[in-house]
Order: structure tokens, then C-alpha cells, then sequence
């Protein structure tokens, strides 16, 4: 997620009548669900809690799996379980004929042990890479469950005036699945959920750290960066360190290749097309001062908003690692792992969805923000049908978003009073595009 100093905005939710005129003429006609959301506000609260007290890893949500179908099945709709691996499917047909719209929550939590200090907080352990770790909901997909189980209520007990379908995904793995498994929204694709529910639109939402309570942050067209890992293996030849010229040293290879690559982004990418990273975060070689090893391993990851740019930046980087390497005598094996693509909202769908954001947390809460160069794997929903992602904030008032623990900390918050926004939002979002693209 991101960081980023906010100007304070002063509450100023709209009545219900206000907001209706700024639906639009389709989504005026909308039916309204503000006394259901009145009487989900305290059980979505209450949801978080236990899915917070009992966090689990991606793709291994057994227990929250379970307690999101039986909440689904008490309210009649299908449920599908199972769905890469431990996802939950929920389909609610509407009384009326109307598009199909997918609502998504992602499930799994952290291995990282909480240390804020809440009733709930939970007291998890599992082993992770061979240790023993705390586990916990540093990234608030909590708070993306439970809402969108708030949103099923709302909408289910609406069912008879639903002009339209609603595909509520519960998804496992959004932090990526376990070394050697697929999982996420990728793999539930696979599987063939969009073929199955034939979605219109998809719609997904994010609590953050850097931004007030009940704040909504949108972006038309790129607004979350593709994620990409590289490893770069160096191979010389081990000699003394007192003899360099006996081998070839693959420490100063590697140091010629780090420098090197910085001239791709800098020099090779055109950058007033879309901003780009290509970062190290690990290099690994040698055991002792005074010999030079056979090799060096490094590691790192690319962030970037165009596709296209994307490509050029795999290509190369390559090119530059092995040519370096090949100038002093060395080889290079480079390996890219494609990770989550760039999250894109359809710029006509961005559109059409302000109306419902501002319906549900206020016209002078909802603002532009700027791209984030962290990555959601919703990017590969909003690549198979249009789709629209935006941020809920939850830094409560009197606390600097700017300097507000972020989200994957342990010290990580959540004002829960952020939670009716987001949960309106969704049921609006569903509401006015079912009203705006009624069946004829």
C-alpha cells in the first residue's frame, strides 16, 4: 500500500436526498437500502472482530471459508466453496432481468505478529518458511470480508428489486500463495469463475493507513503498479582476494550490473509515459574478506503502469545483466517471475461509479490520489472485465495519515467506524449500475 501526506477534510456526509440527486438520472431510480445498512452497521463490526481474533494464510482460510458460506447460505444465497483452493462464491439472483455484478474481498491475512493493543487482537501462530510466526490482518482483508458480507445482507434482503445479478468473491491468497502453489484471483480465473458467472463489471475496495477515516481515494485508468521479481545469478571463477586477475570476480560483476541497470529507467524507458522502478533488495556472495566466491545471487522487483513498458523493462534488463557480465568475463542467468499485472480502472466506469462513492462517504470525502507502485492481484479481474478499484480510509482523527503505521505493520489500525462507508459504497456501486444498465 502507500503513504502519502493528506490535507485534513471535515466530515460532511450528505442527506439522503442530496445524495439522490447526485446519483444521476439512472441511479436516482435506484432502490434504496439505507435502512438495511443501518442495521448491518454493528454485526459488520462485529464479523471483523472474529475473522481478526482468527486470521489465516493465504490458502489456507479454512475456517474463515467456513464462516463466510454459512453466512451466506442463512441469507439464501448459492454458495460455491472450494474456488482455488479456499475461496467462497456467492451468486444472488435478482427478481428482475439485469447485468451481473462481481463484488470481491480478499481473505488471508499475514505472517506478522500484532502488537496493537485491542481486545480482538489476535494471539495466532503457524509455522511459516520453517518458523514459528504470529499471524494477523496487517492489511485489513478483515475489514474487506466483513463488509462484503455486510453488502450480501443489504443486498439479499433486497433481492426481489435486484435488476440485475450479484457475484460476491470471497478470495483467497491476494498476498500470493505459498512457494510451489498458485492461488488468488489468477487461479480462481483459471478455473473459470468469469466464464461460469459471466460478470459485467467487477468492483473491489481497500482499506489504508493514508488516508482520514471514511475518506474515499479513486483513480481513473492506472492506479496500482504491475510487480515483478527478478533474480540475477553472477558466475566468475574463485581466486585469493590478493589475486584478483587469477579469476574473475563475480562482487565487482555484480556492483557494474546494479549501476548499470539504473540506466533503464533513467535512460532507456520513456518515462513521461508511465512512471517505473527497478529496485535490489538482496545480494548474496562470498563467505570470506579475503577470497573472491564463484558467484553472487541478487534479487529485486519491478514496478511500473504500462504493459507495454513493462516488456521493454524484462527485455532489457537481460540484456544489460548479461553483457556486463560477459565485459568482465563472467556470465549472468537472469529470471524474471511475473508477478500481478497493473490494476487498471476503466477511465468510463470510474466515471459512472463517483456518484455512488459520494452517496456513501460524502462529495467533499471522495478525492483523487495519486498512482501507488504497490500491487493487487484485482488487476487480473479488471483485465477480463471492466472493473473500478478504489481506497477507504481508516486513520481515525487527531492521527497524521502521513506518519499513521501502515498497512503490513504490526501496529497496523483500523478505525472501525470507516467500515458503513465502505460497506454503503459497495451496495451503491451495485445499486446505480444495475439501475444504469437496466435490460431492455
Amino acid at each position: 500500500m502507500y503513504k502519502q501526506g493528506i490535507k485534513k477534510v471535515k466530515p460532511a456526509f450528505l442527506s439522503a436526498a442530496i445524495g439522490a440527486l447526485l446519483l444521476g438520472s439512472g441511479a436516482a431510480n435506484a432502490a434504496d437500502p439505507s435502512q438495511l445498512l443501518k442495521k448491518t452497521e454493528d454485526k459488520v463490526i462485529e464479523w471483523r472482530h472474529h475473522l481478526h481474533q482468527h486470521p489465516e494464510l493465504g490458502n489456507r482460510e479454512f475456517e474463515t471459508a467456513k464462516y463466510i458460506a454459512s453466512h451466506l447460505k442463512e441469507l439464501g444465497i448459492k454458495v460455491e466453496t472450494g474456488v482455488a483452493h479456499t475461496g467462497v462464491i456467492g451468486f444472488l439472483q435478482g427478481g428482475k432481468p439485469g447485468p451481473t455484478v462481481a463484488l470481491r474481498a480478499d481473505m488471508d491475512a499475514l505472517p506478522v505478529t500484532e502488537q496493537v493493543d485491542v481486545p480482538f487482537a489476535s494471539k495466532a501462530k503457524t509455522e511459516y518458511n520453517g518458523e514459528e510466526v504470529g499471524v494477523m490482518h496487517a492489511c485489513g482483508h478483515d475489514t474487506h470480508v466483513a463488509m462484503l458480507m455486510g453488502t450480501a445482507e443489504v443486498l439479499a434482503g433486497m433481492r426481489d428489486e435486484l435488476a440485475g445479478n450479484v457475484l460476491f468473491i470471497f478470495q483467497p491468497a491476494e498476498e500470493g500463495a505459498p512457494d510451489g502453489e498458485e492461488g488468488g484471483a489468477k487461479l480462481m480465473l483459471k478455473e473459470g469463475l468469469f466464464k461460469k458467472y459471466k460478470p459485467d463489471v467487477a468492483f473491489g475496495q481497500h482499506v489504508t493507513s493514508s488516508l482520514p477515516t471514511g475518506v474515499i481515494g479513486y483513480r481513473s485508468g492506472p492506479l496500482m503498479a504491475s510487480a515483478d521479481e527478478f533474480r540475477i545469478t553472477v558466475n566468475g571463477r574463485q581466486t585469493h582476494g590478493s589475486r584478483p586477475w587469477g579469476g574473475v570476480d563475480p562482487i565487482t560483476t555484480a556492483a557494474q550490473i546494479i549501476m548499470g541497470t539504473q540506466t533503464i529507467v533513467s535512460r532507456q524507458i520513456d518515462i513521461t509515459k508511465e512512471p517505473a522502478v527497478v529496485s535490489f533488495g538482496k545480494i548474496d556472495g562470498g563467505v570470506r574478506n579475503n577470497i573472491i566466491p564463484d558467484s553472487v545471487f541478487m534479487n529485486g522487483t519491478i514496478r511500473n503502469f504500462d504493459m507495454d513498458n513493462r516488456k521493454q523493462i524484462f527485455e532489457k534488463l537481460k540484456i544489460t545483466a548479461e553483457n556486463i557480465a560477459a565485459s568482465a568475463g563472467a556470465t549472468a542467468k537472469v529470471q524474471i517471475l511475473e508477478g500481478y499485472p497493473v490494476t487498471v480502472n476503466n477511465p468510463e466506469l470510474t466515471k459512472e461509479a463517483l456518484p455512488a462513492l459520494r452517496a456513501a462517504a460524502g462529495a467533499k470525502r471522495v478525492m483523487e490520489v495519486p498512482k501507488v507502485t504497490g500491487a493487487e492481484d484485482f488487476s487480473y479481474f479488471a483485465e477480463a472485465v471492466p472493473g473500478f478499484y478504489y481506497f477507504v480510509g481508516v486513520t481515525p482523527a487527531g492521527k497524521d495519515p502521513a506518519t499513521a503505521a501502515s498497512n503490513h505493520s504490526p501496529r497496523f489500525y483500523v478505525d472501525e467506524s470507516a467500515l458503513k462507508v465502505g460497506t454503503e459504497a459497495l451496495t451503491r456501486l451495485t445499486l446505480n449500475y444495475m439501475a444504469d444498465h437496466k435490460a431492455r
